[in-house]
């Protein structure tokens, strides 16, 4: 398989990925009623910021497939399997604390993967750190929506 084609068959599975369950799991009305912290995102930021961090998802995992890196390659796929789960988690199923882990589990994933990289394909794990600082923000957030709403 090309180069280019490989690229473009990643950019399609995450973004498209992501993009997808975004729109098969939107926030609706459980999710307007629950009490936010203060430091809750207008809803409208979430697409954009989510559209670019798939997209350094993408390219990281492109480049770690490109170099042959079976370790990264591995945390790249558990990353992205978690990633996916974690609407479906949360919005779906209504289910806070099963999401919390679930976001926990990918917080490891995206160090991991960034460690396992960083010295064989240093963009690659660098293209990981918005991506790392988002979600550890949005497992501030999910935890403080499990505090203020209990089990809601």
């Amino acid at each position: 398989m090309s180069r280019s084609v490989a690229f473009l068959l990643f950019l399609v599975l995450v973004v498209g990925g992501g993009l997808a369950i975004g729109y098969i799991t939107l926030p609706g009305e459980w999710y307007a009623g629950l009490a936010k912290p203060p430091f809750n995102p207008p809803n409208w930021l979430f697409a954009p910021v989510w559209t670019v961090l798939y997209v350094l998802i993408a390219i990281a995992g492109w480049r770690v497939w490109d170099r042959g890196l079976a370790r990264p390659q591995q945390l790249w796929w558990a990353q992205l399997v978690l990633n996916f789960l974690w609407s479906p988690a949360f919005f779906g199923f209504q289910g806070m604390a099963t999401a919390l882990a679930v976001i926990i589990l990918l917080l490891v994933a995206i160090v991991a993967f960034i460690k396992a990289s960083w010295n064989a394909e240093r963009t690659a794990a660098a293209l990981f750190l918005p991506y790392l600082l988002w979600v550890a923000f949005a497992t501030l957030l999910n935890a403080s929506l499990l505090y203020l709403n209990g089990s809601a």
